[in-house]
C-alpha cells in the first residue's frame, strides 16, 4: 500500500512539478508510489517535511528494516545526484538500496538526526564534517558529473546580477569581497585537482546512521549531494558559511571563523585562507540567492555577518 494521497504533496514541490511543465505529476504520485512498494516490497508510512524538488517517505521493508523511497520531481536533474550515491556505495554516504531511474525514484537507508541538532559545538560539528568530505572526495567520477566547473566564476556572475537586480540590499563594499575571493578561486582553478564534491556540505546535510557498517566509522552521513566535479576546498567553505548566530554573538567574529578554517583546513590538508575565500563568497552569494527567493529573515543573517566579518578584516 502507499499510503500517501494527492493532498499529501508538499505544496512547494507541486508548485515546483508545475513550473516544470509537468503539473499532473502530483496527482500520479500516489499511484507511482504504490507501484514502488509492490515492486520494492514496502509499506509506506507517511511523508518527510522538507525539500523542494522531491517528495521524501517513510517506509517499512519486508524485514521489517526502516527505509526512504525519495521520488524527485521530473526535470530537476535528480540523475547526477543518485549516481553520485551509487558510485559512492555507502562510504561517507547514505547507501542506495534500489533505484527506478523510470520514476526518478530511489530507496534509501534510514537515517537519524542530523550532525546540525547533535548539539555539539561548531568546530566538533565541523571537524566530523571535514571527514566525512575526505571520504566523499573518493567517489568515481561518473558521465553525469560532467566536466570540471569553475564554480567561482559561476558564483561571482551570480552575485553581481542579484546585487544589481535586488536594488542593492547589501553594501557594496560587502559584494566587492565576495567578488575579489571568487576571483582568487577562479585564478587559482585547476581541474586537475578537482574531485566530485558534494557541493553543499553543511551540517544540515549530514545524519547519523541507525547501525554502524563500512564506510560509516564516524557515525554519519552525508546525503543531498549535488555532485559536480569541483575544487574540493569549495566544500570546506560550505561548511564554515553557515554558523551565522555564533558569529552575530561574538565579540571576535573574524577570530572565531579563522580557527574553523583553520580546524576543517588541517583536517581535510587544505589552506585555511582558500577555506576562508570560499566561505564568504557562499555566504554573500546565500544571502542575496535566499533574498531573490523573497527569503528575506533567511538572508539578513548571511548578509550581516559578512559585513561584520568583512569590517573585522580577514585574517589571511
Amino acid at each position: 500500500m502507499s499510503g500517501v494521497g494527492v493532498g499529501d504533496v508538499p505544496a512547494v514541490v507541486r508548485a515546483r512539478a508545475g513550473a516544470g511543465g509537468d503539473p499532473g505529476w502530483a496527482d500520479r504520485l500516489p499511484r507511482l508510489l504504490a507501484d514502488l512498494a509492490r515492486a520494492w516490497s514496502l509499506t509506506v508510512t507517511g511523508v518527510l517535511a522538507g525539500g523542494t524538488a522531491s517528495v521524501v517517505v517513510r517506509a517499512v521493508a519486508a524485514d521489517g528494516r526502516p527505509v526512504v523511497v525519495k521520488v524527485a520531481v521530473p526535470g530537476t536533474g535528480s540523475a547526477r545526484q543518485v549516481q553520485t550515491l551509487l558510485s559512492a556505495a555507502g562510504n561517507g554516504y547514505v547507501q542506495v538500496l534500489a533505484y527506478a531511474p523510470e520514476y526518478e525514484a530511489v530507496l534509501l537507508e534510514a537515517l537519524g538526526t542530523s550532525l546540525e541538532v547533535s548539539g555539539w559545538p561548531p568546530g566538533d560539528q565541523l571537524v566530523r564534517l571535514a571527514r566525512l568530505l575526505r571520504r566523499a572526495w573518493q567517489v568515481t567520477p561518473s558521465a553525469a558529473a560532467g566536466p570540471p566547473e569553475d564554480k567561482a566564476a559561476g558564483l561571482a556572475a551570480l552575485v553581481s546580477r542579484l546585487w544589481h537586480d535586488l536594488a542593492r540590499p547589501c553594501p557594496e563594499p560587502v559584494v566587492v569581497e565576495a567578488l575579489a575571493c571568487a576571483a582568487r578561486r577562479a585564478a587559482d582553478f585547476d581541474p586537475s585537482a578537482c574531485v566530485v564534491v558534494h557541493g553543499d556540505a553543511a551540517a544540515a546535510n549530514a545524519a547519523r546512521v541507525l547501525a554502524p557498517r563500512p564506510g560509516t566509522e564516524d557515525g554519519f552521513v552525508l546525503l543531498d549531494p549535488d555532485g559536480f566535479v569541483g575544487d574540493p576546498t569549495y566544500d570546506l567553505g560550505v561548511a564554515v558559511r553557515d554558523w551565522c548566530p555564533q558569529l552575530l554573538a561574538s565579540r571576535f567574529p573574524a577570530d572565531l571563523l579563522a580557527g574553523w578554517c583553520e580546524t576543517v583546513a588541517g583536517e581535510a590538508d587544505a589552506d585555511p585562507a582558500v577555506v576562508w575565500d570560499w566561505g564568504f563568497l557562499e555566504r554573500v552569494s546565500t544571502g542575496l540567492f535566499l533574498w531573490s527567493l523573497d527569503g528575506r529573515e533567511q538572508a539578513r543573517p548571511f548578509l550581516e555577518t559578512a559585513e561584520v566579518l568583512l569590517a573585522a578584516g580577514s585574517r589571511w
